[in-house]
This record gives structure tokens, C-alpha cells and sequence, in this order.
């Protein structure tokens, strides 16, 4: 039998860690799920970057939603809905099949929003009505904010998939997270089967551990000093979290939860991919098989596991004295395990950060293209190919043109006086959205300059008064019939 297929009689399911629109169009995903066992797939900004920017299979959508005066973020949602919700109608067979166990589509919240508890459950809510699919997740990361978003939205009922996990600590904090919305919702009445996994990074966590293993091996070479600890920090991590997943699920209060139709949370590993390519490509899905988890793995780690893997029931629970041993091994060695966790988490945030803005980004251009501004968007590169790299990184790490629109005066000052005095300046930054209230009022003033024969207008005016005009005169024609505008 095919090792995918097995992975199921041992209580694992396996999803797949990508999604395009082809993909699903194609007829793959369902090839996939029929057969090679496939239950279930994982997206992010980073997926849906290299799917929407390569080809030109969203044009036709895009070009729909321009002409209908969609803005950049409402395009991505649009056409990131779209795709999720084909993707759980093709898998709604396997949900209905394993009786919402498995079929699920993960949709992730903006990564902007990982500091952000209640723009967190605004925006997985908005996600939840608009794919409208029992078998979708929201994908919401397992930090400090995250942690009461994740708790509210499954008290709702709504689907979690928790991401960014990389410690054992910081998932006892999804798991219990997990079991209050239950009980909230058994006290409330209300059904406690709302579906959730826990997902820990595993790759990402030998990437960071091997190079700081790597700056000890010189000290103390040999098959017993660090060296021996390479690669096994995400393994180790994967086994103790398991343990701490059987303590959570049980005992009285979680019997009495499953007695009232209450799932368990499953552990999902993901990242599993072998980044260093010393290791087995199947490295992080042949030792965590086991009851009650899920395997989300790329289209190589599946081929490679296909081809030539080995599928043996629950060694998720073998070596569980090894890999505390390592952790031992580690904290002796000068690796602080708890400063690994917090500087994946951040890195995590940015890896789907940099995609999302890429993205959005690709989506501007290709408006500004379908638009017929394609020259203004060429003038808007050009000023950029003027400005050097290092102030275009800064301004990118500053996150300059988010703080900018959120009105944040410390981007001209650091002093507190002129800070406030530029807060007053600041109405510029809407004037956009509001000039439209106004737009009739100024069409009907330009009807009678027309009507009255005026044929120049002057503008006098210093600063803002004046260089606003001049803005506006350079960068519109005027209409037929309308008047010159001299500064």
C-alpha cells in the first residue's frame, strides 16, 4: 500500500502545504485527494504570492474588480476567497466522509494583524462570512494576541488553525485556549465540535538551532560534543509537544467535553520540508506519525514520502527520554530554547509579511496596467530606482508608508511638542477620501467658470496653498473648455 494511505490507518492525516488557482481549475486537487489520500490544505500570503503574480490566470478577475473600483486590499481578499472557497468544495467530500475530522482549507488572517487581538477576530470573522464553507480554518498565529482572537473565534464557532508555534509553552497556551472556547461554548448551549489544529514549524526551528549549534562545534569537536545535537532540535520539540498534547485531552474536564461531541485539538507539524539538504527529504514525517496529529507537507516532502517512505504507527511517542535529552543537551550548551521560540516567531511574522506586501504590490501594478496608468505607475518606479537600496530597506523596515496613513507624527520628530504640532497638519493624509464628498461642488464650479468664459485661473498662495495647486496642474490636463491654471 501506498505509505500516504497508511499514515490515515494510523490515526495521521496528511494536507497539502499549497493552493493555486490552477490547481484547483485543473482537476489536481481532486486527483489528489482521490487518489493519494490527500485530506486537507494549508495557504498563506506567501503561496498566494506566487500564484496570483505568476501568469496571467487572475487578469480577467482583476480587470472585473478595477473596473468596478475595488481597491488593492479588496482585490487580494477577493480573489484569495475565491480560490479558498472552490478549494473547500473540492474537498467537501472528505469532510463529509470523515464527519468534519478532516476536509479543511486554511485561510490566513493578515499578517499585519499578529499584535493585533481584536482586528484579529474582525478580520476572521469578515474571512468566515465570506468563503461561507463549514470546512474552511482561519489561520491565526499562537502569540500573546493571538491567543484571546483564537479563544473568541472558537467560542463562536468558527475554525482555527494556529499557526507559528514553536515551543512547548507556548502551545500550552493554544491548548488551553482551545479547551475554555469549548467550555464557554458548552455552557452557553451551544455545540462544543468546532474544529482547531495547533501547528508547530518544524524545519524553521533546525534552520536557527543548527547555526547557533554550529558556532560550538570548533570548541568541542567530535561525535559527543554539539555537533551530535544537529538537526534534532525540531524532532525533540515535535515529540515533548505531543506529550504535552495527551495531558490536555484528557483527564475529567476533557471527558466530559468529548462526551458532549468535543474533538481534540490536533498537532499539526508543518514547515516539514528539509531545508539543509544533508537531510532525508521525508526528515520531519517518518518519526512524528501519530494518533491524532496532521502532516502538511510541500509537493516534493509528498512525492518523496510517496516514492520511498516508510509509514510505522505512532513514533511520535518513541525517543520521548532522547528528545528531552536534547533540550538538556542544548540549555547546557549555551542554547536558550525560549529565545530560539521568540526570535522564530518574529521571523515567521516577517517571512509572511515581506509575500503579503510583495503581493500587494504585484496586485498596484497590475491595476495601474489594466487601468491604462501604466505611465504613472512607471514614473512612480522611476522615482524609486532614484532612491538608494539601504533607504528603501529602511523605509520598507520602518514600515514608513503603514505609519505614515495611520497619521504617526514621530516619523518627522522625536520631539513631543512638534509631534503634536504636526498631529494638526495631518488632514492631508485623508483629503483624498474625503474630496469625494465634494466632488459634485467642484464639477458644478468648473460648469461655470466654462459657462462664464473664463479662460485663466491665478493662484496665489505660498506652502501648502500653493504647491497643492501646482501638484494638480502638472499631473491633470485640463478638460476641453476648462481654464489654464497659473501658480
Amino acid at each position: 500500500m501506498n505509505a500516504l494511505f497508511e499514515l490515515s490507518d494510523f490515526g495521521q492525516s496528511y494536507w497539502l502545504d499549497n493552493l493555486s488557482r490552477e490547481m484547483i481549475r485543473s482537476g489536481e486537487l481532486s486527483r489528489r485527494v482521490e487518489q493519494q489520500g490527500l485530506r486537507g490544505v494549508t495557504s498563506n500570503p506567501a503561496i498566494f504570492h506566487k500564484a496570483i503574480s505568476a501568469g496571467d490566470q487572475y487578469d480577467d478577475e482583476i480587470a472585473r474588480l478595477v473596473a468596478a473600483g475595488a481597491s488593492i486590499p479588496d482585490i487580494y481578499e477577493q480573489l484569495v476567497v475565491s480560490d479558498i472557497t472552490e478549494a473547500c468544495d473540492a474537498l467537501r467530500p472528505v469532510f463529509d466522509e470523515t464527519d468534519g475530522l478532516d476536509g479543511y482549507v486554511s485561510l490566513e488572517v493578515s499578517p499585519r494583524l499578529i499584535h493585533d487581538t481584536d482586528r484579529s477576530v474582525e478580520e476572521g470573522r469578515r474571512l468566515w462570512r465570506a468563503v461561507g464553507r463549514p470546512n474552511l480554518m482561519i489561520k491565526i498565529p499562537g502569540t500573546p494576541a493571538g491567543i484571546p482572537a483564537i479563544e473568541e473565534l472558537l467560542f463562536e464557532g468558527i475554525n482555527v488553525n494556529v499557526t507559528l508555534l514553536f515551543d512547548v509553552p507556548a502551545y500550552d497556551e493554544v491548548a488551553r485556549a482551545y479547551v475554555r472556547a469549548l467550555t464557554r461554548r458548552a455552557e452557553a448551549g451551544q455545540p462544543p465540535a468546532v474544529a482547531s489544529v495547533a501547528s508547530f514549524f518544524l524545519s524553521r526551528i533546525d534552520v536557527l538551532v543548527d547555526g547557533l549549534i554550529g558556532h560550538r562545534i570548533d570548541a568541542e569537536p567530535g561525535p559527543s560534543g554539539p555537533a551530535a545535537l544537529l538537526g534534532h532540535a525540531g524532532i525533540a520539540s515535535a515529540k515533548l509537544a505531543y506529550q504535552s498534547f495527551q495531558q490536555h485531552f484528557s483527564g475529567p474536564t476533557w471527558t466530559e467535553l468529548a462526551e458532549s461531541g468535543a474533538r481534540v485539538q490536533r498537532l499539526l507539524w508543518a514547515s516539514t520540508s528539509s531545508k539543509n539538504p544533508l537531510y532525508d527529504a521525508v526528515r520531519y514525517v517518518e518519526p512524528l506519525i501519530g494518533r491524532d496529529t496532521v502532516n502538511t507537507m510541500p509537493e516534493s516532502t509528498i512525492e518523496a514520502f510517496s516514492l520511498s517512505g516508510s509509514a510505522i504507527p505512532d513514533t511520535i511517542e518513541a525517543g520521548v527520554d532522547d528528545a528531552a535529552a536534547v533540550f538538556e543537551r542544548l540549555d547546557a550548551a549555551g542554547i536558550d530554547m525560549v529565545a530560539v521560540a521568540r526570535q522564530l516567531v518574529d521571523e515567521g511574522a516577517e517571512k509572511f509579511i515581506a509575500p503579503f506586501d510583495a503581493l500587494l504590490a504585484g496586485l498596484a501594478t497590475k491595476r495601474s496596467e489594466l487601468a491604462g496608468d501604466a505611465d504613472r505607475f512607471a514614473l512612480s518606479a522611476a522615482a524609486g530606482d532614484a532612491m538608494s537600496p539601504s533607504l528603501l530597506n529602511a523605509l520598507a523596515e520602518s514600515r514608513f508608508v503603514r505609519r505614515l496613513f495611520a497619521a504617526d507624527s514621530s516619523l518627522w520628530s522625536p520631539d513631543s511638542d512638534i509631534q503634536s504640532a504636526i498631529e494638526a497638519r495631518l488632514g492631508w493624509l485623508d483629503a483624498p477620501r474625503n474630496s469625494l464628498d465634494q466632488l459634485s461642488a467642484y464639477e458644478d464650479l468648473a460648469d461655470q467658470l466654462v459657462d462664464e468664459g473664463i479662460e485663466h485661473v491665478v493662484v496665489l498662495g505660498m506652502g501648502g496653498s500653493g504647491l497643492g495647486a501646482a501638484v494638480a496642474a502638472d499631473t491633470f490636463d485640463p478638460a476641453e473648455g476648462l481654464s489654464l491654471i497659473h501658480i
